[in-house]
Protein backbone atom coordinates (compact mmCIF):
# COMPACT_ATOMS: atom_id res chain seq x y z
CA UNK A 1 0.00 0.00 0.00
CA UNK A 2 1.01 3.63 -0.47
CA UNK A 3 1.18 5.92 2.57
CA UNK A 4 -2.17 7.64 3.01
CA UNK A 5 -1.95 11.40 2.69
CA UNK A 6 -5.16 12.33 0.92
CA UNK A 7 -6.55 15.77 1.77
CA UNK A 8 -10.24 16.54 2.10
CA UNK A 9 -10.75 18.48 -1.12
CA UNK A 10 -12.89 21.02 0.76
CA UNK A 11 -9.55 22.45 1.94
CA UNK A 12 -8.50 23.17 -1.64
CA UNK A 13 -10.29 25.19 -4.32
CA UNK A 14 -9.34 25.78 -7.94
CA UNK A 15 -8.90 29.38 -9.09
CA UNK A 16 -8.45 30.90 -12.54
CA UNK A 17 -5.79 33.59 -12.71
CA UNK A 18 -7.83 35.44 -15.33
CA UNK A 19 -11.06 35.04 -17.29
CA UNK A 20 -9.26 33.33 -20.18
CA UNK A 21 -8.54 30.38 -17.86
CA UNK A 22 -12.08 30.10 -16.44
CA UNK A 23 -13.10 27.07 -18.50
CA UNK A 24 -9.90 25.18 -17.69
CA UNK A 25 -10.27 25.99 -14.01
CA UNK A 26 -13.89 24.87 -13.92
CA UNK A 27 -13.03 21.61 -15.71
CA UNK A 28 -10.20 20.89 -13.25
CA UNK A 29 -12.45 21.68 -10.27
CA UNK A 30 -15.06 19.26 -11.61
CA UNK A 31 -12.38 16.61 -12.16
CA UNK A 32 -11.13 17.01 -8.58
CA UNK A 33 -14.58 17.23 -7.05
CA UNK A 34 -14.03 20.63 -5.49
CA UNK A 35 -15.26 24.16 -6.16
CA UNK A 36 -13.90 26.88 -8.40
CA UNK A 37 -13.16 30.45 -7.33
CA UNK A 38 -14.15 32.86 -10.05
CA UNK A 39 -11.61 35.42 -11.36
CA UNK A 40 -11.87 38.61 -9.37
CA UNK A 41 -13.62 36.96 -6.42
CA UNK A 42 -12.31 38.77 -3.37
CA UNK A 43 -12.00 35.86 -0.97
CA UNK A 44 -11.87 32.08 -1.04
CA UNK A 45 -14.57 30.24 0.95
CA UNK A 46 -13.75 30.10 4.69
CA UNK A 47 -12.82 26.38 4.76
CA UNK A 48 -10.33 26.71 1.91
CA UNK A 49 -6.69 26.57 3.02
CA UNK A 50 -5.05 26.53 -0.43
CA UNK A 51 -5.80 27.50 -4.00
CA UNK A 52 -4.82 25.53 -7.07
CA UNK A 53 -4.11 28.31 -9.56
CA UNK A 54 -4.79 27.76 -13.26
CA UNK A 55 -2.89 30.22 -15.43
CA UNK A 56 -1.24 30.49 -18.81
CA UNK A 57 1.98 29.12 -17.27
CA UNK A 58 2.38 26.42 -14.66
CA UNK A 59 -0.38 25.00 -12.50
CA UNK A 60 0.47 26.01 -8.93
CA UNK A 61 -0.69 25.41 -5.37
CA UNK A 62 -0.63 28.27 -2.86
CA UNK A 63 -1.64 28.50 0.78
CA UNK A 64 -4.35 30.98 1.70
CA UNK A 65 -3.26 33.12 4.65
CA UNK A 66 -4.94 35.92 6.56
CA UNK A 67 -3.71 39.38 5.69
CA UNK A 68 -2.45 38.36 2.26
CA UNK A 69 0.86 37.02 3.57
CA UNK A 70 0.71 33.68 1.78
CA UNK A 71 4.04 32.10 0.86
CA UNK A 72 4.83 31.81 -2.83
CA UNK A 73 3.11 29.16 -4.93
CA UNK A 74 4.38 25.58 -5.43
CA UNK A 75 4.55 24.06 -8.89
CA UNK A 76 6.34 21.22 -10.67
CA UNK A 77 8.98 22.76 -12.94
CA UNK A 78 11.42 20.11 -14.12
CA UNK A 79 13.20 22.57 -16.39
CA UNK A 80 13.57 25.28 -13.77
CA UNK A 81 16.74 26.60 -12.20
CA UNK A 82 16.36 24.52 -9.03
CA UNK A 83 16.24 21.22 -10.93
CA UNK A 84 19.10 22.22 -13.24
CA UNK A 85 21.16 23.11 -10.18
CA UNK A 86 20.30 19.79 -8.57
CA UNK A 87 21.65 17.91 -11.61
CA UNK A 88 25.11 18.98 -10.47
CA UNK A 89 24.60 17.94 -6.84
CA UNK A 90 26.61 15.19 -5.19
CA UNK A 91 23.46 13.62 -3.77
CA UNK A 92 22.51 12.45 -7.27
CA UNK A 93 25.58 10.22 -7.31
CA UNK A 94 24.50 8.65 -4.00
CA UNK A 95 20.95 8.05 -5.29
CA UNK A 96 22.30 6.58 -8.51
CA UNK A 97 24.61 4.26 -6.62
CA UNK A 98 21.77 3.19 -4.32
CA UNK A 99 19.46 2.15 -7.16
CA UNK A 100 22.31 0.46 -9.04
CA UNK A 101 23.11 2.80 -11.94
CA UNK A 102 25.74 1.10 -14.12
CA UNK A 103 24.90 -2.43 -13.06
CA UNK A 104 22.30 -2.81 -15.82
CA UNK A 105 21.46 -0.55 -18.79
CA UNK A 106 18.23 1.45 -18.57
CA UNK A 107 17.04 0.41 -15.14
CA UNK A 108 13.26 0.32 -14.65
CA UNK A 109 12.44 2.07 -11.36
CA UNK A 110 9.15 2.61 -9.54
CA UNK A 111 9.06 5.73 -7.38
CA UNK A 112 6.28 4.52 -5.10
CA UNK A 113 5.95 7.86 -3.27
CA UNK A 114 6.41 10.32 -6.11
CA UNK A 115 5.38 13.56 -4.39
CA UNK A 116 6.55 16.47 -6.55
CA UNK A 117 8.69 14.13 -8.65
CA UNK A 118 12.16 15.55 -8.03
CA UNK A 119 13.90 12.26 -7.24
CA UNK A 120 12.02 10.63 -10.13
CA UNK A 121 13.36 13.30 -12.46
CA UNK A 122 16.92 12.81 -11.20
CA UNK A 123 16.62 9.06 -11.80
CA UNK A 124 15.25 9.64 -15.30
CA UNK A 125 18.09 12.07 -15.97
CA UNK A 126 20.49 9.29 -14.93
CA UNK A 127 18.98 7.10 -17.66
CA UNK A 128 16.31 5.14 -15.75
CA UNK A 129 12.80 4.49 -17.02
CA UNK A 130 10.74 5.73 -14.08
CA UNK A 131 7.13 5.05 -13.12
CA UNK A 132 5.84 7.66 -10.65
CA UNK A 133 3.02 6.44 -8.41
CA UNK A 134 0.98 9.11 -6.61
CA UNK A 135 -2.50 8.86 -5.11
CA UNK A 136 -3.25 12.44 -4.00
CA UNK A 137 -5.35 14.04 -6.80
CA UNK A 138 -4.00 17.58 -6.33
CA UNK A 139 -0.38 16.43 -6.40
CA UNK A 140 -1.21 14.32 -9.47
CA UNK A 141 -2.57 17.43 -11.18
CA UNK A 142 0.70 19.27 -10.45
CA UNK A 143 2.76 16.34 -11.74
CA UNK A 144 0.63 16.00 -14.87
CA UNK A 145 1.10 19.68 -15.59
CA UNK A 146 4.87 19.56 -14.99
CA UNK A 147 5.37 16.52 -17.22
CA UNK A 148 3.23 18.00 -19.99
CA UNK A 149 5.18 21.26 -19.98
CA UNK A 150 8.50 19.36 -19.95
CA UNK A 151 7.40 17.22 -22.90
CA UNK A 152 6.48 20.21 -25.06
CA UNK A 153 9.38 22.47 -24.03
CA UNK A 154 11.85 23.65 -26.67
CA UNK A 155 14.64 21.82 -24.87
CA UNK A 156 15.83 18.48 -26.24
CA UNK A 157 17.37 17.41 -22.92
CA UNK A 158 14.17 18.15 -20.99
CA UNK A 159 12.08 16.32 -23.61
CA UNK A 160 14.31 13.24 -23.39
CA UNK A 161 14.21 13.06 -19.60
CA UNK A 162 10.43 13.61 -19.42
CA UNK A 163 10.05 10.88 -22.04
CA UNK A 164 11.50 8.37 -19.55
CA UNK A 165 8.83 9.22 -16.95
CA UNK A 166 5.37 7.66 -16.73
CA UNK A 167 2.78 8.80 -14.20
CA UNK A 168 0.54 6.24 -12.49
CA UNK A 169 -2.62 7.67 -10.94
CA UNK A 170 -3.10 5.72 -7.74
CA UNK A 171 -1.34 3.65 -5.12
CA UNK A 172 1.81 1.82 -6.17
CA UNK A 173 0.11 -1.48 -5.30
CA UNK A 174 -2.52 -0.85 -8.00
CA UNK A 175 0.03 -0.96 -10.81
CA UNK A 176 -0.86 -3.62 -13.39
CA UNK A 177 1.11 -6.85 -13.08
CA UNK A 178 2.46 -6.26 -16.58
CA UNK A 179 4.21 -3.11 -15.29
CA UNK A 180 5.30 -4.54 -11.93
CA UNK A 181 6.90 -7.49 -13.70
CA UNK A 182 9.20 -5.16 -15.68
CA UNK A 183 10.62 -3.35 -12.64
CA UNK A 184 14.21 -3.66 -11.42
CA UNK A 185 14.00 -1.33 -8.39
CA UNK A 186 11.35 0.13 -6.10
CA UNK A 187 12.28 3.46 -4.53
CA UNK A 188 10.59 4.89 -1.43
CA UNK A 189 10.84 8.33 0.14
CA UNK A 190 8.22 8.47 2.91
CA UNK A 191 8.73 12.27 3.23
CA UNK A 192 8.99 12.46 7.01
CA UNK A 193 10.27 13.98 9.14
CA UNK A 194 11.34 17.22 7.45
CA UNK A 195 15.00 16.93 6.45
CA UNK A 196 15.89 19.84 4.23
CA UNK A 197 16.39 23.24 5.85
CA UNK A 198 16.05 25.22 2.61
CA UNK A 199 13.26 27.79 2.59
CA UNK A 200 11.60 26.31 -0.50
CA UNK A 201 11.42 22.79 0.91
CA UNK A 202 10.24 24.02 4.32
CA UNK A 203 7.46 25.99 2.58
CA UNK A 204 6.36 22.92 0.63
CA UNK A 205 6.48 20.60 3.63
CA UNK A 206 4.53 23.07 5.79
CA UNK A 207 1.79 23.35 3.16
CA UNK A 208 1.64 19.59 2.58
CA UNK A 209 1.47 18.92 6.32
CA UNK A 210 -1.43 21.39 6.60
CA UNK A 211 -3.37 20.00 3.65
CA UNK A 212 -2.59 16.33 4.08
CA UNK A 213 -2.71 16.17 7.88
CA UNK A 214 -2.69 12.68 9.31
CA UNK A 215 -0.71 11.63 6.26
CA UNK A 216 2.36 9.45 6.08
CA UNK A 217 3.06 7.68 9.35
CA UNK A 218 5.76 5.25 10.35
CA UNK A 219 3.23 2.41 10.19
CA UNK A 220 2.12 3.43 6.68
CA UNK A 221 5.71 3.58 5.48
CA UNK A 222 6.55 0.23 7.08
CA UNK A 223 3.57 -1.38 5.32
CA UNK A 224 4.67 0.12 2.03
CA UNK A 225 8.18 -1.25 2.53
CA UNK A 226 6.77 -4.70 3.33
CA UNK A 227 4.74 -4.56 0.11
CA UNK A 228 7.80 -3.52 -1.91
CA UNK A 229 9.95 -6.29 -0.42
CA UNK A 230 7.30 -8.78 -1.51
CA UNK A 231 7.52 -7.68 -5.15
CA UNK A 232 9.69 -9.48 -7.70
CA UNK A 233 12.38 -6.81 -8.00
CA UNK A 234 16.15 -6.83 -7.64
CA UNK A 235 16.30 -4.23 -4.91
CA UNK A 236 14.29 -1.83 -2.80
CA UNK A 237 15.78 1.54 -1.81
CA UNK A 238 14.46 3.66 1.06
CA UNK A 239 15.50 7.29 1.58
CA UNK A 240 15.80 8.14 5.28
CA UNK A 241 17.05 10.99 7.46
CA UNK A 242 20.66 10.26 8.32
CA UNK A 243 20.11 9.23 11.96
CA UNK A 244 16.55 7.88 11.73
CA UNK A 245 15.88 4.23 12.56
CA UNK A 246 15.12 1.72 9.82
CA UNK A 247 11.46 1.51 8.87
CA UNK A 248 11.13 -2.15 9.85
CA UNK A 249 13.11 -4.64 11.94
CA UNK A 250 14.46 -6.12 8.69
CA UNK A 251 17.87 -4.55 8.28
CA UNK A 252 19.02 -3.36 4.84
CA UNK A 253 21.72 -5.21 2.94
CA UNK A 254 23.79 -2.04 3.03
CA UNK A 255 23.45 1.71 3.47
CA UNK A 256 24.76 4.62 1.43
CA UNK A 257 25.00 7.75 3.57
CA UNK A 258 25.36 11.42 2.67
CA UNK A 259 25.56 14.48 4.90
CA UNK A 260 21.83 14.73 5.66
CA UNK A 261 20.17 11.60 4.28
CA UNK A 262 20.97 7.98 3.73
CA UNK A 263 19.70 5.28 1.39
CA UNK A 264 18.84 1.91 2.90
CA UNK A 265 19.33 -0.69 0.17
CA UNK A 266 17.59 -4.06 0.34
CA UNK A 267 19.19 -6.34 -2.25
CA UNK A 268 16.86 -9.19 -3.22
CA UNK A 269 18.76 -10.46 -6.26
CA UNK A 270 21.41 -9.36 -8.73
CA UNK A 271 20.67 -6.57 -11.18
CA UNK A 272 22.99 -8.07 -13.77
Amino acid sequence: MQPHHSAPLGKIAVAAQDSAQRDRAQALAQQLGTHCVEPGQAHAPPAVQALLWVGAGALSLQAVAAGGRSPGPISVDFGGAAMRHRRRGGQNELLGKAVGIGKKPALAVLDATAGLGRDSFVLADLGCAVVLAEREPVVLALLDDGLERAARAEDAWLNRVAGRMTLHHGEASTLPAAVLNTLDVIYLDPMFPERDKSAAVKKEMALFQTLFAGGTTADDAAQLLDWALGCDVARVVVKRPLRAPCLTPQQPSHTIAGKAVRYDVYVLRSLR
